[in-house]
């Protein structure tokens, strides 16, 4: 699984215009299931990203996690982060799940992180979203499950 976290101040997510989700300060998560993942790889990226120290504490230091800081989490499957660059100019996406099987490690994603006590929100698998938010650092962090 790859993840691209990015901290904000809040994110919205709109479908069709169409305001369909929003949170405050917390964590926006780009997820992609990949071909060799496994639950193994869901719980590693969830714990990870909602016990990563990445919100500040008092003194300005990167001490609080998303649960530290009662954050919410806007949690959004996004294929092209399985994009392979090396040949030509239009990358492949050969490494991504096939979207059935995606769609269900993605909603077991969003429950796992949920039963981790972090609020979530998230859009609708395969539909076009756009997303408008404000990336609070600006703090980006990309995670590979399998490059631990």
């Amino acid at each position: 699984m790859r993840a691209v976290l990015q901290r904000v101040s809040y994110a919205k997510l709109f479908i069709d215009s169409k305001l369909y989700s929003e949170i405050d300060k917390g964590l926006l998560a780009l997820i992609c299931v990949c071909k060799d993942d496994e639950l193994e790889d869901l719980e590693y990226i969830a714990k990870k990203m909602v016990n990563m120290r990445i919100f500040s504490d008092n003194n300005g230091k990167f001490n609080l996690s998303l649960k530290d800081i009662k954050g919410e989490c806007m949690i959004i499957s996004q294929f092209t982060l399985a994009a392979d660059t090396k040949k030509g100019n239009r990358p492949s996406y050969f490494y991504a799940q096939e979207p059935e099987k995606a769609k269900k490690m993605y909603e077991q994603f969003i429950e796992i992180v949920k039963d981790l006590g972090v609020s979530v929100k998230n859009g609708i698998f395969g539909a076009n979203m756009q997303i408008e938010f404000t990336n609070d650092g600006p703090v980006t962090i990309y995670m590979d499950s399998k490059n631990r």
